[in-house]
């Protein structure tokens, strides 16, 4: 009993460090947002400081803004917006016929069309820019909020497919069959019996697919403008020639991830249940 005693301790304590690891630059940032310009270059760092809302009131053209107006962080945070919830609708409307698709239907190259989709997530971003640079400008699709969108079912549409596929597997077709039988139509037992099933693995893809959109930074770089850039690019205004609003930059990053967390914590009984759904098979 000692001994296995000794071992759960060891155990903990090592989840503790991971824990603490994993956090450290979080807290640092939160930190880093509360301290005034001076503060915040001090050398060595401060870890007992009069906190301040400047950088936060800054933001919000409140307070004194720096490289970065105020209206400015607010319209790349509506970007972010705008091109993370119209990624994932659209690949939700696209992605979940095809992965129920692939689940339920019986075909030499099912196995091989699931996979191709998911190989669309290995391809560096960096390869695909320039070509899809120069058809963007043909097209008339840089800078707008469709062909962002467009892009980046990329990182959406690959992730949602796969991972639905194997929720929509782990219903019982017997389900389905046995409504047929009382005279459902195939919508019908879709919408009424299927979807209900899969809504935690549903809401747990879509979170993922998420946090992935609002977290990409290559395509809203090379394919948007000032107008379309989201959250991301827009950290990058914070960097001058002459000096780096580390305060500023903090505080918004701060705010960037907010959407994510709550995201998250909403729907988070969703996403315990859907992250293992699939998981025994």
């Amino acid at each position: 009993m000692k001994e296995r005693q000794g071992n759960s301790f060891f155990v903990y304590l090592g989840m503790l460090m991971v824990t603490l690891y994993i956090l450290a630059p979080i807290v640092w940032i939160v930190m880093m947002s509360f301290k005034s310009r001076i503060d915040v270059v001090s050398v060595p760092p401060k870890i007992i400081f009069t906190p301040t809302l400047d950088n936060y009131l800054a933001l919000f053209g409140l307070g004194k803004v720096g490289l970065l107006s105020g209206t400015a962080f607010l319209s790349y945070f509506k970007n972010s917006l705008i091109l993370s919830l119209g990624s994932v609708s659209l690949s939700l409307l696209l992605g979940m016929p095809a992965a129920y698709a692939i689940a339920r239907l019986r075909f030499a190259a099912r196995d091989s069309l699931a996979f191709t989709y998911l190989t669309f997530r290995f391809v560096p971003e960096v390869t695909i820019i320039l070509p899809l640079y120069v058809v963007y400008q043909k097209l008339h699709l840089y800078n707008t909020y469709l062909g962002l969108i467009l892009v980046y079912q990329l990182i959406s549409l690959p992730l949602l497919i796969w991972m639905m596929r194997s929720y929509f597997e782990e219903i019982p077709v017997a389900i389905e069959q046995a409504a047929r039988t009382d005279g459902y139509s195939w919508f019908r037992s879709f919408f009424k019996l299927v979807l209900p099933l899969a809504a935690p693995g549903i809401a747990a893809t879509l979170v993922l697919a998420f946090i992935f959109c609002w977290n990409n930074f290559s395509f809203g770089l090379m394919l948007g403008g000032h107008s379309t850039q989201p959250v991301t690019v827009g950290l990058l205004s914070f960097m001058g020639t002459n000096e780096v609003q580390w305060g500023l930059m903090a505080a918004a990053t701060v705010i960037a991830i907010v959407p994510e967390m709550v995201l998250a914590l909403a729907v988070q009984r969703y996403m315990i249940r859907g992250l293992t759904f699939g998981a025994v098979k």
